[in-house]
């Protein structure tokens, strides 16, 4: 038998975001679909394409995405990995290790 892999996956945030009126303290991430690598399609900076298909998966407008904190980001993507099959977690891991560190100016 195979091991499956989770169908969600919370992760709660270390700074809560506030954006059109809701406060966010945790984010629900669904695993991701052959729909889903569209969301970054035509965009050309890789780490926004990144955030898109963070905002998608957790069906929330890409401003809280961009909103987080970098630890949370960072966070968000170790977890968010098993829901996307080996080749898109390896595309987003590559993206985001291009994003700035939380101290880059």
């Amino acid at each position: 038998m195979t091991e499956s892999r989770p169908q969600t996956v919370t992760v709660p945030l270390s700074e809560p975001v506030t954006y059109d009126g809701v406060t966010y303290t945790e984010l629900t991430f669904r695993r991701m679909k052959a729909r889903d690598t569209l969301v970054g399609e035509g965009e050309t900076i890789e780490v926004m394409a990144g955030y898109k298909m963070f905002a998608a998966l957790a069906d929330v407008p890409v401003e809280v995405i961009l909103e987080l904190d970098m630890e949370d980001i960072s966070e968000i993507g170790a977890k968010v990995a098993p829901l996307m099959g080996k080749r898109a977690a390896a595309a987003l891991e590559a993206a985001m290790e291009k994003s700035p560190s939380p101290g880059a100016t």
